[in-house]
């Protein structure tokens, strides 16, 4: 693997912060090209974004890609809906867990692959309370004074 296969061109960083992460998965996407070619840009946002299923399938709704510039007029929807590729068992489990265990399925970051395919690493995940956010900030705090002292002392 080459070394920006993986590097992230849009990241979900308050995902971390309001959502407790289950699991992972890559997920692939259905995508146009001028979609593609705004990707490589960078010009990308999947912070209010989140997959949900509708008619036995994955959709990621609210990932905001800018239109392609240099396009014709068939350009893209910016905030369009984009089917999510998935394997079926991968499927029939986070169906089942987001109807029965109160899950969502939260994008993480969009990256191409080593192969140059856009991917997307989704997580399932459970919403944090308000303690639960305050008690991450206090570890993060800790761990971040604990470092310093760390630093200090040799």
């Amino acid at each position: 693997m080459s070394a920006d296969a993986k590097r992230p061109i849009a990241q979900n960083r308050k995902a971390r912060h309001d959502y407790l992460i289950e699991s992972t998965l890559e997920a692939g996407l259905v995508l146009t090209g001028s979609e593609v070619k705004s990707l490589r840009r960078g010009r990308c946002s999947i912070g209010e974004a989140y997959a949900h299923e509708e008619g036995g399938e994955l959709y990621l709704r609210n990932m905001h890609i800018s239109p392609y510039e240099a396009a014709s007029r068939l350009n893209h929807e910016p905030r369009r809906r984009r089917k999510l590729l998935v394997h079926r068992r991968e499927l029939a489990r986070l169906i089942g867990q987001i109807q029965r265990g109160g899950y969502t399925l939260v994008p993480l970051s969009i990256y191409f692959n080593e192969r140059g395919i856009a991917k997307l690493e989704l997580a399932v995940a459970r919403g944090k309370r308000k303690a639960d956010k305050r008690q991450s900030e206090k570890k993060r705090d800790w761990d971040r004074q604990k470092a310093r002292l760390m630093r200090e002392k040799g």
